[in-house]
C-alpha cells in the first residue's frame, strides 16, 4: 500500500469517525429533546385526572378502601367507571387516544382497570404495581404495544394506587427516522468529499517527495551524476529540511566517491615505482650469472627492500580504507601503556635518537590495535626528521598526545597539507615512505571523536598534536607511573 493510499485511508477514517460521532450526538440530543416533550404532555394530559384523584377528602392517603367498598364496573377502592373522582373515559380518537392520551389505573393489589372506550389498556410492569402498592413515586418508560410505540407515564394516586397515562410515538419516531436519513446522507457526502481532499492534499504534499525518489532513482542509476544533482530548497518547512538534508547527503556522497577514486589514483600511481623496480630487478636476475657476488648481494637487498615498502604501502591504503567507521566494539584502552610501548620500539628503531617522556596515565575508549599504528606513525616520522643524535620529546597531558622533533620542520605552504594522503613535501620525497603515515594518524583520531595538529615550534623542529577522543576517569594508578604524573604536574 502506498503512502498516498494510506494518507487518504487515514484522512477518510478521521473524518467518519467524527462524522459518526457529531450524528450518534445529534440523534441522541433530538431523542432526549422529543422524548422531554413528550414527557411534559404527558404530566399536561395526566394533570386533571391527578387533580380529581385527591378523592373527597381533598388529600391523598396511602391508606386503601376497605375491602367491602370496592364499586362496580371493575372499579378499584370504590371507583367505577364513572366515580365522582376518577373519570377516565375518553373519547378515543386514534391509538392510545392521540393526543387525549390513554389511562389506566392499577390498583394496590394488583388489578387494572381501563375505561371500556379505550381500545388497547396499558398492560401494568412490575414497577407500576409497586408504585401502586405504596401509592407514591413516578417513572416514564417507552413500550410497544399491538405494534404501537407509546410513551407511560406512572405516577402513584395514595390509596387509589397508580395511575398509567400513555401517548402514542409515532411522530417521534417519524422525527428521528427522518433525521437517521439525513445523518446518513450527509454523512455520506462527508466522508467521500473528506476522502476527494485527502486524495487531493496527499497527492500536493507528496509530490515533492515523489521528486526526490526519481532524482535519488537517477542518481542510483548514474553514480557519476552525483555532483549535478541537487534539490530546489524552497522555504522553510518540513520538506525544504529534507531536500537541504538530502542535498548535504548527497555533498558527503560526493566527497567519500571523490577521496575514493583519489585514493585509488594516488596508490595506482605510488605502487607502480616499487613494481617497476622489482621488475627490474627480476630481469636482471635472468643474467645473475653475468653479475659479481656483490652485485648479486646487492641486487637480492633491494628487491627486499622494494618488497618491504611495497608490503607497508599495501598495508597503508587498507587501513585509509577502512575510513572513520570502527571495525569492531571499541574498548578500554590505556593511551599511556600504548605510548610507552611505541617509544620503546622507536628507541630500538633508532638508537642514536634519546626520547624524552612525560606521560600521564591516560585511559581512553576506542580500537588498542589502530590507536598504536597511529602512535607509532607519529614517532617514525618524528625519527625520520630528527638529525642523528638529536632527540624527540614526547608528552601526554590532558588526554592529548604531544611529539616534537629537532629537524627542520614543516614549510609554511605545506602545513595545511601535512595529513593528507600521499602528501609529501619536497625535503621528504628523496626520504623513504608513501606519504600515508600522517594521513593514517588524523583518520584514526578523527575515528575515536579527536584531532590531529601540526605547528612548528619557536625555535625549531616540529610539533604534531594528537587527542584520540575523550579521556575515562582511571581509578588505579601504578607507582611507576609517579615520576611522569609529577613532570606532568609540573608541565601545567
Amino acid at each position: 500500500m502506498s503512502l498516498r493510499t494510506r494518507m487518504v485511508l487515514v484522512a477518510g477514517v478521521a473524518v467518519a469517525i467524527a462524522v459518526i460521532a457529531v450524528a450518534a450526538g445529534s440523534y441522541l440530543g433530538t431523542r432526549s429533546s422529543l422524548l422531554g416533550q413528550t414527557d411534559q404532555s404527558l404530566q399536561r394530559v395526566a394533570a386533571p385526572v391527578l387533580a380529581r384523584a385527591q378523592g373527597p377528602r381533598g388529600v391523598f392517603s396511602p391508606t386503601p378502601a376497605p375491602p367491602g367498598d370496592a364499586g362496580q364496573g371493575g372499579g378499584c377502592g370504590g371507583i367505577g367507571d364513572q366515580d365522582e373522582g376518577l373519570a377516565l373515559d375518553r373519547p378515543p380518537e386514534q391509538a392510545f387516544g392521540g393526543a387525549s392520551g390513554t389511562f389506566t389505573l392499577v390498583c394496590p393489589d394488583g388489578r387494572t382497570y381501563s375505561p371500556p372506550s379505550d381500545q388497547y389498556p396499558i398492560p401494568a410492569t412490575a414497577q407500576a404495581k409497586a408504585i401502586a402498592a405504596s401509592g407514591r413515586g413516578q417513572y416514564f418508560t417507552d413500550m410497544t404495544v399491538n405494534q404501537h410505540h407509546i410513551r407511560v407515564m406512572v405516577t402513584g394516586i395514595a390509596w387509589r394506587g397508580a395511575l398509567m397515562t400513555a401517548l402514542p410515538l409515532d411522530s417521534v419516531d417519524n422525527e428521528l427516522s427522518n433525521q437517521v436519513v439525513l445523518l446518513l446522507v450527509i454523512g455520506g457526502v462527508g466522508i467521500l468529499l473528506a476522502a476527494l481532499l485527502g486524495f487531493l492534499v496527499a497527492r500536493t504534499a507528496l509530490a515533492p517527495i515523489a521528486r526526490f525518489t526519481r532524482q535519488t532513482e537517477s542518481i542510483a542509476a548514474n553514480p557519476e551524476r552525483i555532483e549535478h544533482e541537487r534539490l530546489d530548497v524552497i522555504g522553510s518547512d518540513e520538506l525544504a529540511r529534507l531536500a537541504r538534508t538530502f542535498n548535504q547527503t548527497l555533498d558527503a556522497l560526493e566527497r567519500s566517491v571523490q577521496a575514493q577514486r583519489n585514493l585509488v589514483a594516488d596508490a595506482s600511481h605510488e605502487l607502480r615505482t616499487p613494481i617497476a623496480t622489482i621488475r627490474a630487478n627480476l630481469q636482471l636476475m635472468r643474467d645473475e650469472d653475468l653479475l659479481s657476488p656483490e652485485d648479486r648481494a646487492a641486487l637480492r637487498a633491494d628487491v627486499i627492500e622494494e618488497l618491504d615498502e611495497l608490503t607497508a604501502l599495501v598495508a597503508d591504503v587498507v587501513e585509509l580504507a577502512r575510513g572513520t567507521k570502527a571495525s569492531g566494539e571499541p574498548d578500554e584502552v590505556r593511551l599511556d601503556a600504548v605510548v610507552r610501548d611505541a617509544i620503546e620500539r622507536g628507541r630500538r628503531r633508532a638508537p642514536g635518537l634519546t626520547f624524552q617522556q612525560v606521560i600521564e596515565p591516560t585511559l581512553v575508549r576506542g580500537e588498542p590495535d589502530r590507536i598504536s599504528r597511529a602512535v607509532t606513525n607519529l614517532l617514525d616520522n618524528a625519527a625520520k626528521w630528527s638529525p642523528q643524535g638529536g632527540g624527540v620529546e614526547v608528552t601526554l597531558h590532558r588526554g592529548t598526545l604531544t611529539i616534537r622533533d629537532h629537524g627542520p620542520g614543516f614549510n609554511e605552504d605545506d602545513l595545511a597539507f601535512v595529513f593528507d594522503r600521499f602528501h609529501r613535501a619536497k625535503e621528504a620525497r628523496s626520504k623513504p615512505g608513501s606519504g600515508l603515515g600522517l594521513a593514517i594518524v588524523r583518520q584514526a583520531a578523527e575515528a575515536h571523536g579527536g584531532f590531529a595538529e601540526a605547528a612548528n615550534a619557536p625555535d625549531g623542529g616540529a610539533v604534531l598534536r594528537v587527542s584520540f577522543g575523550p579521556t575515562l576517569e582511571l581509578e588505579d594508578v601504578p607507582a611507576d607511573y609517579a615520576a611522569d604524573a609529577r613532570y606532568a604536574r609540573q608541565a601545567r
